[in-house]
């Protein structure tokens, strides 16, 4: 039994799921989403603001600030509550209606931008506003999610070796990239213990996070509009980039069975599944993080209308939803036209 006082204490750790019987490929997913704040992103909430308490950056009437497009705006706002300080969350209209209010509802306050970059994203906006926000007030804190190295080193403390108990004989590690504060996290420890891990990053087409051309993105939690600043892509053996349409196709597919994931879990899904199918190899100890659940998409990438006006009615085409079409691929184009590898180490 586990008797708590402060809704942080909380993690499920050691719960993963095995989706071969989906996508006939063995993928262990390490599921995340299993605390109060529902994603990941209360590791690394958490650790800033344990970080930003010890050195005195954080004082009792101090007001957090931050920016995000949902999920670390939620952690933060549970721990602001738990904790008494009052938090700004500046976001922008992709974050989803159900995450806007959760955060409302623990006393959370939400900043919609509206301004929108050249290049399709939203980031420069919110930056800009909390720089205002910071600049008119000095009670306010802004932990920086982007920069703040409390952000991998929650993971590389928790996650990484969490995934090392379970799997000592793991070879391939695929990650999200968002932020990239997951990714660093655990690709330090791996490599700071000499585990021959593969680090496959996955991104979401658009994302200029390992360069190429900016793109929309409209389904919030992974990709960048900005390199990283947390990001050394030295730790980075390959990096996949994932449409939209099959992230969408992937956290439907999994539905289909009975798990409803997240967005960001689905790209990191769709990318890994797709990257084992091109190594021919079924002997893969392979583990993916699963970063979030799907109750806060349940009125986007789970919302027939708002998928078919986005994407087109041909992304609801999802195998496993009619008897017998189980065994079916994925729909969309071939893998190699909708995910492009690179490779980093050996180049």
């Amino acid at each position: 039994m586990s008797v708590i006082t402060v809704p942080q204490a909380f993690n499920e750790e050691d719960l993963y799921v095995d989706v071969e019987p989906v996508f006939g490929r063995s993928l262990l997913l390490k599921c995340e989403g299993f605390n109060f704040a529902g994603s990941i992103k209360l590791k690394a909430a958490a650790e800033m603001v344990a970080s930003a308490e010890r050195d005195g950056t954080l004082r009792p009437d101090s007001v957090l600030v931050e920016s995000s497009s949902g999920n670390l705006g939620v952690a933060l706002s549970m721990i602001a509550a738990s904790k008494g300080y009052r938090f700004i969350c500046v976001t922008d209209a992709r974050c989803n209606l159900a995450t806007r209010l959760m955060m409302e509802a623990l006393g959370g306050e939400v900043h919609l931008v509206g301004t929108q970059e050249a290049n399709g994203g939203f980031l420069a906006g919110r930056l800009a506003h909390v720089r205002e926000l910071c600049a008119s007030d000095d009670r306010c804190v802004w932990l920086s999610q982007y920069s703040n190295p409390a952000n991998w080193r929650a993971h590389y403390r928790t996650t990484a070796p969490e995934i090392a108990r379970a799997f000592p004989q793991l070879d391939v590690l695929f990650m999200g990239a968002g932020t990239t504060g997951t990714l660093m996290g655990c690709a330090r420890y791996f490599r700071d213990r000499r585990h021959p891990v593969r680090i496959v990053a996955v991104d979401i087409a658009g994302s200029v996070a390992f360069g190429g051309a900016p793109g929309r993105r409209m389904i919030p939690g992974l990709g960048m509009s900005m390199r990283p600043p947390l990001l050394d892509e030295s730790y980075v053996d390959e990096v996949v980039r994932v449409e939209e349409t099959d992230t969408i196709r992937a956290c439907r597919r999994l539905a289909r069975r009975g798990f409803l994931f997240g967005g960001s879990t689905g790209t990191v899904v769709s990318g890994a599944v797709d990257w084992l199918a091109r190594q021919g190899t079924g002997d893969l100890t392979a583990v993916a993080v699963a970063p979030d659940l799907g109750e806060r998409y349940l009125d986007t990438v789970y919302q027939d209308n708002w998928v078919e006006d986005l994407y087109g009615s041909r992304t609801l085409d999802v195998p496993g939803s009619a008897p017998g079409s189980e065994d079916l691929p994925v729909a969309g184009p071939e893998p190699a036209a909708r995910t492009a590898v690179h490779g980093r180490r050996d180049e």
